[in-house]
């Protein structure tokens, strides 16, 4: 009789325990993935009608601001019922004039955005509404693949579980209007004081004339620029047909 020579702790196939790392590490993968994916789409559902306390990036210059000592943000959640239509129309008509057509992505936007960059001209963003609600609301600021890639995820959701005039409606009170200033009514209070809902189209259009950069913008002391991009957006609140324009939503 022949007995096997056994040596404790080797194992005589350890090409076969090696194979096992591939698929337990694709099986990881895709685990964590389902569970982001089934949780994110949990998220979403779950604001799709609740006021909003924060947003990521409220909470981030909360921190921000905590840290350096500098002042309170300032943010105070209303209805899209409370606001004056007229701030509806002019950021829409500032920042996404295809907005109530499109899911999600504008692609016309995205193509004379490239199509400006092969000529030489400055990169320039076409981020939508929904875009901009899916990086404010769960994400951070900044340039990346990964931020893009979850930035994508989260409009797609938007776009499927919310309606538009939802959409919107967070949009407004999470945009950020000045330093530290996030929402239309703290913005409509700091800088007209007066709510939102008495807000007139003039200074709507002042408004989202400097959502691009409220930082450099500033709509109690606007500059040349922002007094120009001003009357552009009360131009093309006209040009999309006024207030009418809104029942698209």
């Amino acid at each position: 009789m022949r007995w096997p020579l056994r040596i404790p702790g080797f194992s005589r196939r350890p090409s076969a325990v090696k194979s096992k790392w591939p698929v337990r590490l694709w099986r990881g993968l895709w685990v964590m993935a389902a569970f982001f994916g089934f949780g994110s789409l949990l998220l979403v559902l779950a604001l799709r009608g609740v006021p909003l306390p924060a947003s990521s990036v409220i909470v981030q210059n909360k921190i921000k601001a905590l840290w350096h000592r500098e002042a309170a943000v300032s943010y105070q959640w209303t209805p899209y019922a409370a606001i004056s239509p007229q701030v509806a129309l002019a950021v829409i008509a500032a920042e996404d004039q295809r907005f109530p057509d499109h899911h999600g992505f504008d692609l016309v936007e995205i193509q004379e955005a490239l199509d400006d960059q092969e000529q030489g001209r400055p990169l320039r963003g076409a981020s939508t509404i929904s875009q901009q609600v899916a990086k404010n609301l769960f994400l951070w600021s900044g340039r990346s693949f990964i931020r893009k890639g979850l930035e994508g995820w989260f409009t797609l959701l938007l776009e499927w579980l919310w309606p538009k005039r939802r959409i919107l409606e967070v949009y407004l009170n999470i945009a950020e209007f000045g330093p530290y200033t996030f929402g239309i009514e703290a913005a409509s209070r700091r800088f007209f004081d007066k709510p939102a809902a008495r807000l007139t189209a003039g200074e709507a259009a002042r408004l989202a004339a400097v959502l691009p950069n409220p930082v450099r913008y500033r709509a109690d002391k606007p500059s040349a620029y922002t007094l120009k991009r001003q009357r552009w957006i009360e131009l093309q609140m006209g040009r999309l047909g006024g207030l009418a324009y809104l029942d698209k939503l």
